[in-house]
């Protein structure tokens, strides 16, 4: 043809119909902020904490439903010596529901607990892979939060916030300190389900939208089948997106040039450029095949039942040591109906927890043993927890009032216990710790004071735990 350039130089009419064919068609050019004053400024460039940080990083592990306390790591005696007795409990959902008496039915666990690790922890035979590394935790037993049904409770954990359109931690996270790999997003989550909250629980609201999570895979699929979309251009050479990309990097810079001020036209342009370098970095990132059978069994992804959490938990490694700020690792199901959520036959709990002991406690031992843990701060926890009295013959109801979480490295106490439920495991009583405090806790192990991370929007000052929050600063070494 008369307009076709020799030497394989794409035309302008094969560049505008390419153009929509993967991400490296539309990319800019990388870190062009370093070559020109003209070029697009990066707004996940790594930035200093606000004071000296115990972590780099935050891998959350997401049990979704509620796993219950007195089941796992809330070792409550009583329960089993007053099993099946009628007590008035406080604010229970029957009393709230129906003006009756709020007598239940105390129920025991149906697994033993035994004392792990020299520090004497007790945990439930649910656990006993996790039960080997009680020596690097800190329990977290006195945690209370908002909401009483899964979707205000699990947007509270994500957010801060149960009705309103809130930025999630991730996109707090990343927004204060940007990302520590230019190739890659500062905050991933893997599997997210789309129920109970749904993008909310990653999204970054009226924060730029350079802080929204990516979401790798959804919680509805084999973690085997995640993937980035659109990450690879099949249908046009290297050489072909080269070009393309040198010419789109000319445009761009003489256009930003001439309105250096648009937030909107930056973000969208610096968006595209991070699509480029993702295409050259991510396929290998989600590769595990490149990993030693040992590494993987240690996760479990050479058993069945462990094999798609393992997936999860190897992959979150795999991020935190390329640097990604903000990962969240999501045991969840998209439904109605979260994994953990046991109203009747509390015993359904073993399969949840026999799919996540072996991969979180791989987890835990992989990243001491790469020298990781030191300034990685893994948390795992539920929305809530649930009641030690019984919902008809054999469940457990929903119980924001008392609950466990755990934490480990960091700069986190290690064999270390904080807070208290009550005699029955129902109510934190000892050393409270609200959903709000464990937020303002994990920004300060990053060097982020939760009071001053703030953003302007609709006249006022936003953060992520609004006008509440303490650093529980007894859980630092």
């Amino acid at each position: 043809m008369a307009d076709r350039m020799m030497n394989n130089v794409a035309t302008r009419r094969e560049l505008l119909r390419t153009a929509a064919c993967g991400f490296g068609s539309l990319a800019l050019a990388g870190m062009c902020a370093r070559e020109s004053q003209a070029d697009i400024a990066n707004p996940l460039v790594s930035r200093r904490p606000m004071f000296t940080p115990r972590a780099k990083r935050v891998i959350f592990i997401f049990m979704q439903g509620g796993p219950s306390q007195v089941d796992t790591f809330d070792y409550k005696p009583l329960l089993e010596e007053r099993h099946g007795e009628k007590l008035a409990f406080r604010n229970s959902r029957k009393l709230a529901k129906t003006g009756m008496s709020g007598e239940e039915s105390v129920m025991k666990s149906p697994w033993k607990f035994r004392r792990y690790g020299e520090c004497g922890q007790w945990v439930s035979d649910l656990f006993p892979e996790i039960g080997r590394h009680v020596d690097r935790l800190t329990f977290i037993h006195g945690m209370h939060t908002n909401g009483v049904a899964h979707g205000p409770s699990t947007l509270f954990l994500h957010t801060g916030a149960t009705n309103l359109v809130r930025p999630s931690v991730g996109s707090w996270i990343t927004y204060g300190l940007g990302t520590e790999n230019q190739n890659l997003p500062g905050f991933i989550t893997i599997s997210p389900s789309s129920a109970n909250g749904g993008p909310r629980n990653y999204a970054n609201a009226f924060l730029p939208a350079h802080y929204q999570g990516t979401a790798i895979g959804r919680a509805e699929r084999p973690t085997s089948e995640a993937r980035i979309q659109h990450i690879a251009n099949s249908q046009l050479s290297d050489d072909v997106q080269q070009r393309q990309f040198e010419l789109l990097r000319g445009l761009n810079r003489e256009q930003i040039a001439h309105m250096p001020a648009d937030d909107e036209l930056n973000a969208v342009l610096s968006s595209y450029e991070l699509a480029w370098r993702m295409q050259q970095f991510t396929p290998g990132l989600m590769d595990i095949s490149e990993e030693t059978r040992a590494t993987q069994s240690l996760y479990g992804i050479d058993q069945k039942e462990t094999e798609d959490f393992g997936r999860q938990c190897l992959l979150a490694r795999r991020m935190a040591e390329a640097g990604v700020r903000y990962i969240q690792v999501n045991y969840a199901d998209n439904g109605s109906n979260p994994r953990w959520d046991q109203h009747s036959k509390i015993e359904r709990h073993e399969t949840h927890a026999r799919a996540t002991d072996k991969p979180v406690a791989g987890l835990l031992a992989d990243l001491a043993a790469r020298g990781l843990l030191e300034d990685t701060l893994v948390w795992w926890g539920g929305e809530f927890g649930r009641n030690p009295f019984a919902q008809g013959a054999d469940g457990r109801d929903h119980n924001p009032k008392g609950f466990t979480h755990f934490l480990a490295g960091g700069g986190v106490k290690q064999a270390f216990s904080y807070g208290e439920t009550d005699e029955f495991g129902h109510e934190a009583v000892v050393d409270k710790v609200h959903m709000h405090d464990m937020h303002a806790t994990i920004l300060h192990a990053l060097g982020l004071d939760h009071e001053k991370l703030t953003y302007r929007y609709a006249g006022r000052d936003f953060r992520l735990t609004d006008v509440e929050g303490r650093v529980v600063h007894e859980i630092f070494a």
